[in-house]
């Protein structure tokens, strides 16, 4: 079979995706001996068919830049498409429930497509707790390419509405947001996004939760997208984004956007994310455990606690309507910026660092780290306390974790060890005068 392409050459397409596109493949099979439509999430994460010559069991790496042959060929230059790239894309829009899914070089570089469909003039309504590089990214928009940004608490179903009209091109949307663990109702606001303008593209930052936990394409969403480099890899060895979608006109213009600028993912980066993503279940499973245990730890012991995992969270009951699991990030106050950091420093097993979805726990102080570049009279008026220390917990042994973040808060002067146990200290508030006690049982 041949289709025209833009340059009036013929094209051999060898097999449509189920929009009739040729770029790329359709979702990977699923094809269950037991006669079910599908295999249960854990094992689709593991299975696939790479169609390879030799029958490999990993898809192998294309390491080529270009392919030989002339007009006709499905691949010619791997800035298009290749085809270890492609069984990626496959394999993710199988697992993300969606028709095509798209690789690019980051989290943020995926952010950057979406938001490349904007024109000057179109309004974007979005969170009030969002990932600083997607803040310095709308930023960005806003004073150089003539977009209006309307930062709104999102949790807040009524002020998104009151946000929204007919100028409405694009809701951003992050659930759980980070680091205030708010939770939003994408079916919420999906819904009203679109009454308000049928047009209206809604995008939401999956990459707190993963395809195993969360499915926005399934409450409403237009686009899902998240940082491959998190949970999807799981390592952090590899820099990816990924982007899905139901919609063939939006896949195309994503296509076009990721082919003209060359953000695509390479190859040995497609075979390392298609690699995580086998683990992805068994990692999730014990890093929420975990975090879980961590959690209830702190929780206990008097720090206000933010994690979706815990009924003490004002949207427990939102949170799980929508996902079946409460992820591996939260975050807790101290209520001194000086005592936090402290904290901080005084861990070994957490590691200090920006990121998180990694098998190492990682600590981090996001108004000091991922979040300083939003300015401090913006997080002030924000609610973003500056004492918030958010924990990425990982899949090590617990009660060595729990040790580690112990002694931490012991060195830190957060509480007293004595032969009783710990020994409660209160702590004021620099922003708020408002007391934290931190407790333990003899």
């Amino acid at each position: 079979m041949t289709t025209p392409t833009p340059d009036g050459i013929a094209k051999t397409v060898s097999q449509l995706d189920l929009d009739g596109h040729d770029l790329p493949p359709s979702p990977a099979p699923s094809t269950p001996s037991n006669g079910r439509s599908k295999y249960a999430l854990a094992t689709e994460l593991v299975y696939t068919e790479s169609g390879d010559q030799y029958n490999s069991s990993s898809m192998p790496i294309y390491q080529s830049a270009t392919f030989k042959g002339g007009p006709g060929q499905e691949y010619d230059y791997s800035r298009s498409g290749n085809p270890t790239r492609t069984h990626l894309e496959r394999h993710l829009a199988k697992i993300m429930n969606a028709n095509r899914a798209l690789v690019v070089s980051s989290g943020m570089g995926a952010c950057d497509v979406i938001t490349r469909i904007l024109k000057p003039g179109d309004e974007v309504v979005t969170g009030d707790d969002l990932y600083g590089g997607t803040n310095r990214l709308l930023t960005y928009m806003k004073d150089n390419g003539g977009i209006i940004v309307k930062h709104v608490d999102t949790t807040k179903l009524d002020r998104v509405k009151a946000a929204l009209s007919d100028k409405t091109a694009m809701v951003l949307l992050e659930t759980p947001t980070n680091p205030l663990i708010k939770i939003v109702d994408i079916a919420g606001i999906a819904t009203a996004a679109h009454e308000a303008n049928p047009n209206a593209v809604v995008s939401v930052d999956n990459t707190m939760m993963s395809p195993y936990l969360q499915n926005p394409l399934d409450l409403g969403a237009d686009v899902t997208y998240e940082s491959g480099t998190k949970y999807l890899s799981g390592h952090h060895d590899v820099m990816a984004g990924v982007i899905g979608v139901n919609s063939a006109a939006l896949g195309d213009k994503f296509y076009f956007m990721i082919n003209s600028t060359g953000c695509g993912l390479a190859p040995f980066d497609s075979w390392l994310l298609l690699r995580g993503i086998k683990t992805l279940a068994v990692r999730m499973e014990k890093q929420q455990a975990n975090a879980m245990a961590i959690a209830q730890f702190l929780e206990t012991h008097g720090f206000k606690v933010r994690y979706p995992g815990l009924k003490s969270h004002s949207q427990y009951a939102l949170h799980w309507s929508q996902a079946r699991g409460a992820g591996a990030v939260l975050s807790f106050e101290t209520g001194s910026i000086a005592l936090s950091e402290r904290i901080v420093e005084s861990t070994k097993l957490f590691g200090i660092s920006v990121s998180f979805g990694c098998v190492n726990s990682l600590i981090s102080m996001p108004c000091r780290m991922s979040h300083a570049s939003i300015d401090p009279a913006t997080r002030k008026e924000r609610a973003l306390p500056e004492d918030i220390i958010r924990l990425c917990v990982g899949i090590e042994d617990l009660t060595d974790l729990i040790d580690d973040l112990s002694q931490a808060l012991v060195r830190a002067g957060a509480v007293t060890l004595t032969s009783e146990g710990f020994v409660a200290k209160e702590t004021e508030s620099e922003e708020t005068g408002t007391t934290t006690q931190v407790v333990d049982e003899p």
